[in-house]
């Protein structure tokens, strides 16, 4: 659950750089805005209409899809609510985007790495891609969707939403096996009879 938090609240911080959001951010910030509603609560009910998505494709959401609908909203308000609404330096607003992006390839490696089911958007990439079609060819278009109808709504594109993509695939590449590996090694030790 640690991931999930981290991950809400680095999203919080990309937001507050206002530098430009990742694609499904931008559609949730364009939402939020179109709707009055605060981005957790956008994200929290976009994650459970993803989710109602899987049924066609047969996904089975296990205790983290459904933990990853909820808490990262929560979070992402949370953190909203805390940190500050305008950074007047460009600087400070690079510095905080780059924690947020750090943050958020970690946090992905934590909350994937615990192995308790993929987030919601995940599971439907992955279960479109379940179904013969290349994970890069559907991730691409749902993202490009996502972000070209988010940008409509208002959501904020920007130099950060290139620098998010470019840099939370490596972040996350090397975060996911280190937790994963992590994660494992706690269990197997919990399991282990105790010598006493």
């Amino acid at each position: 659950m640690a991931g999930l938090s981290f991950f809400g609240f680095s999203l919080g911080l990309v937001v507050r750089a206002d530098l430009g959001l990742a694609p499904w951010d931008v559609f949730h910030q364009g939402v939020s805005q179109q709707l009055g509603w605060s981005l957790g609560t956008v994200i929290v009910a976009t994650s459970f209409v993803v989710v109602v998505l899987w049924i066609p494709i047969r996904e089975r959401p296990g205790i983290g899809t459904l933990a990853n609908a909820v808490l990262v909203g929560i979070w992402v308000d949370i953190s909203l609510w805390i940190l500050p609404e305008v950074l007047s330096s460009l600087v400070l607003r690079f510095v905080v985007l780059a924690v947020g992006i750090v943050v958020n390839g970690v946090a992905t490696g934590l909350y994937i790495g615990a192995r308790f089911g993929s987030g919601p958007r995940d599971g439907l990439m992955t279960g479109l891609a379940a179904r013969g079609y290349s994970v890069r060819v559907v991730r691409t278009i749902i993202e490009a969707i996502v972000l070209i109808s988010g940008f409509a709504l208002g959501g904020s594109v920007g130099l950060g939403t290139v620098l998010f993509a470019v840099a939370i695939g490596p972040i996350a590449h090397q975060a996911i096996p280190f937790f994963t590996g992590f994660t494992a090694a706690v269990n197997k030790e919990s399991v282990m009879p105790s010598s006493a």
